[in-house]
């Protein structure tokens, strides 16, 4: 529960929406959404399922014990560029004509919260543009292929 609150901000910024508009969307109110938000109160699955449909998102609960600690959301600087309208450009290029860019935005963030812990140390913005950039690359130019003279 304590990973909830962070989680669902970034979701909700990497999809550039408001509270107030996810609350609409939800049927919840905003004062509620908010307190989800900032680690206070308990909501209900209905709620949870509620919120995840207005951000365009799946709810995976899990239950039993954890091999790994959860992460703890994602970083600040993390959250600071899923909030930019390059963030969103980017999302809506990677989504390409198939796939929702709220979607993309809101795996990314996900796939992007476990960089930091998998290499020891918290990326800076610039370092999450440049893994963005490349990702960006790879979907403009799936066949590329790099030749290293070997």
């Amino acid at each position: 529960m304590e990973t909830l609150g962070p989680r669902l901000r970034a979701i909700r910024a990497a999809a550039g929406r408001t509270v107030a508009s996810v609350a609409a969307d939800a049927g919840l109110s905003v004062p509620y959404i908010a307190n989800l938000e900032n680690g206070r109160g308990n909501p209900t699955l209905a709620a949870l399922e509620r919120l995840a449909a207005a951000l365009g998102t799946g709810l995976t609960v899990e239950l039993g014990t954890s091999t790994s600690p959860a992460p703890a959301g994602p970083p600040a600087s993390l959250v600071r560029v899923a909030r930019t309208a390059r963030f969103r450009r980017l999302t809506a290029q990677l989504a390409g004509p198939d796939r929702s860019p709220a979607e993309v935005a809101t795996a990314l963030v996900d796939l992007l919260a476990r960089v930091g812990p998998a290499v020891g140390v918290e990326p800076a913005d610039d370092d999450w543009w440049r893994v963005l950039d490349a990702l960006l690359l790879v979907r403009l130019h799936p066949t590329g292929r790099i030749e290293d003279g070997n």
